[in-house]
């Protein structure tokens, strides 16, 4: 029986609340370690350090209490100027903090945590007393690397390619919803597990206690919604109410014969009022999933601090954008792509103090991280004012290590090289240490936010530094499509791989090495048939090439038509999942589109088929 039996959702609300507040502590003591005098700083870590321990002594949590009030004493006495703040001692601080977020992990799965390490105790109680020695101990220890598992690029369905035909007859068009959840759409075009490239080499995340391992692994359902939000969409909702009762009305009168110039102009401005009050509904309940990117900003500071000092650097980690929203699941999935690049920029961007002084440069890094909004993206930036990467010495590494030939090296020109970071196994470390050096990290970083139908793009200046900028849609929920044509049957491909459309002139095709290729603007282009690629004959030559850009290759995939842009709800197919399709949505004439999966559709196609149109 579970200790917190009838407690559940007083234990949900604490958990949640003290999570905050001590991401928020986290993120104070950082700064405290930059301002030790900053008294209202002290007090404000003192309140959150109180606060938690008040909730933890509601739910009788005594091992929680017991850290917490020793680690609060500590606070006391830095406030009451008793203690003078070291490196050593915030050590000891952070230690215990990082064992109270393992505590709230055991708390998640019901459990009572175990109690702290005695010698965290007593590294504690030294502090307390004064005892520099013991304390010296502990930091040391604390700077220790920790194993740290590696995240896994997602697998792949093993099943066999699409039997279109038969699809389409098995699938009813339904109604789509717009849900107000967490779940992230399983809809995201899954990247093929091909060579790829992006930045610094690969740092893995500090290790989780299994407890916290199996929180993780479980995405929240839940979100908190501003109540205004709310209310806007209540009030949208009554609108619409009101408009659908004056349609029923005018729907009565034209079945009754009533077809005068008035009562269809009614007709159509309430049309037009309802289309209006849509899409501004659509609007507010897609607000209602956005959250602060802040939120996922705040783990950032510790882990960045934490690193330099196992390192020996000296680096700020200065945050901005924290008020940019993003979709609540979107946030979710950030996470770990965010802890690779920050660590990757304080592990291999910056360089040593000593070099750094050396090169002319200032003592302490700086690595930016910030957000703002771009239109209909959110634009992610990491960068890092260290030594940059120079392009030829990652191509040798990449020769080196067997992931491209010299023949491939020598044809890349330089911001083609920057992204052979991306390539899985690439690394710049000769030697593999606790923190870095194993070529795992920056290919997960780039499957991830191709995940999310994101880009990643990489800019560096030797000497100056490396700026990594991802580009994001505001939310998963509505995927902007182009609609393409194969004979009479449309199909949607992501817009975000869409670079434009061309017309397709069998004069203009020509064969490379056995495959049909394109010039279009001095750039050698393969051209691929949809057709081909889902397993449909091809009846007569193409007339149109939809230039699509995907982080493996840029291609042309040649197609009969084109029906334009549209933003699509995708409904996921959870009992058929054919390989290359990542969902299904509804035109507005009511039939049932298939969104396609490129990039695994690329994956999946074979040799012949790649080939199949243009043979000769």
């Amino acid at each position: 029986m579970s200790h917190f039996a009838g407690m559940e959702e007083l234990l949900q609300d604490f958990l949640t609340e003290a999570t905050e507040l001590l991401s928020d502590v986290d993120n104070k003591l950082v700064e405290l370690e930059k301002r030790p005098d900053d008294k209202a700083l002290l007090n404000d870590i003192f309140r959150g350090f109180h606060t938690i321990k008040g909730g933890a002594g509601f739910l009788n949590v005594n091992d929680l209490v017991e850290l917490c009030h020793r680690t609060e004493n500590l606070f006391d006495k830095l406030r009451t100027a008793e203690l003078v703040l070291t490196p050593e001692i915030m050590d000891v601080i952070l230690t215990a903090t990082g064992v109270v977020r393992d505590m709230f992990g055991s708390l998640a799965q019901a459990q009572m945590p175990d109690s702290a390490d005695a010698a965290l105790l007593k590294a504690l109680d030294a502090v307390l007393a004064g005892e520099k020695a013991a304390v010296a101990a502990l930091s040391a220890q604390a700077k220790q690397p920790a194993a740290a598992p590696r995240a896994e690029a997602p697998s792949r369905d093993e099943s066999g390619g699409p039997d279109w035909h038969a699809l389409y007859h098995g699938i009813t068009g339904k109604p789509v919803e717009i849900q107000i959840a967490s779940e992230a759409p399983p809809l995201q075009p899954q990247p093929a597990p091909v060579a790829q490239p992006l930045p610094h080499a690969e740092v893995a995340p500090r290790a989780k206690p299994a407890a916290i391992a199996q929180q993780a692994a479980t995405k929240e359902t839940t979100i908190r919604v501003d109540t205004a939000r709310l209310d806007m969409v209540l009030n949208l909702s009554g609108e619409i109410g009101l408009t659908k009762n004056r349609l029923t009305c005018l729907r009565a009168n034209i079945l009754q014969g009533k077809t005068d110039g008035e009562t269809l102009k009614a007709l159509d401005e309430a049309v037009s009022h309802l289309d209006l009050l849509v899409g501004d509904l659509q609007n507010a309940v897609m607000k209602t999933r956005m959250q602060p990117i802040g939120r996922l900003f705040q783990k950032y500071p510790r882990l960045a601090r934490d690193l330099a000092r196992q390192l020996g650097k000296d680096v700020e980690l200065v945050i901005s954008g924290e008020e940019t929203e993003i979709d609540k699941t979107m946030i979710e999935d950030l996470n770990d792509p965010l802890v690779h690049l920050v660590r990757n920029a304080v592990d291999h961007g910056v360089e040593s103090t000593e070099e750094r002084i050396a090169a002319g440069k200032p003592a302490k890094s700086l690595v930016r991280l910030s957000a703002m909004q771009a239109g209909d993206h959110i634009v992610l930036e990491i960068a890092d004012d260290g030594k940059g990467m120079r392009p030829d010495t990652i191509r040798r590494k990449a020769v080196e290590k067997g992931l491209i030939d010299i023949e491939a090296s020598n044809s890349l020109d330089d911001k083609q090289s920057l992204n052979l970071i991306f390539l899985p196994g690439f690394s710049m470390k000769d030697q593999i240490s606790d923190v870095s050096g194993r070529g795992v990290g920056m290919d997960v970083v780039r499957t991830n936010i191709q995940k999310l139908n994101g880009r990643i793009d990489i800019n560096s200046i030797v000497g100056q530094g490396t700026t990594i900028t991802i580009s994001l849609p505001l939310t998963l929920a509505i995927l902007p499509v182009l609609v393409v044509r194969l004979g009479d049957q449309p199909f949607a491909v992501p817009l975000s791989m869409v670079r434009e459309i061309i017309p397709i002139n069998s004069s203009e095709i020509q064969r490379v090495s056995g495959r049909a290729t394109m010039v279009v603007r001095d750039e050698v282009l393969p051209v691929r048939s949809l057709a081909s690629l889902i397993g449909w004959p091809q009846n007569g030559m193409p007339a149109f090439g939809v230039l699509m850009q995907t982080t493996v290759t840029t291609f042309i995939l040649a197609i009969d038509g084109f029906i334009g842009r549209d933003d699509v709800v995708i409904k996921p197919l959870h009992d058929i999942k054919p390989k290359g399709v990542a969902g299904a949505t509804l035109s507005g004439d009511g039939l049932v589109v298939l969104v396609l999966d490129i990039e695994e559709l690329l994956d999946m196609s074979t040799e012949q088929t790649r080939a199949s149109l243009f043979t000769a």
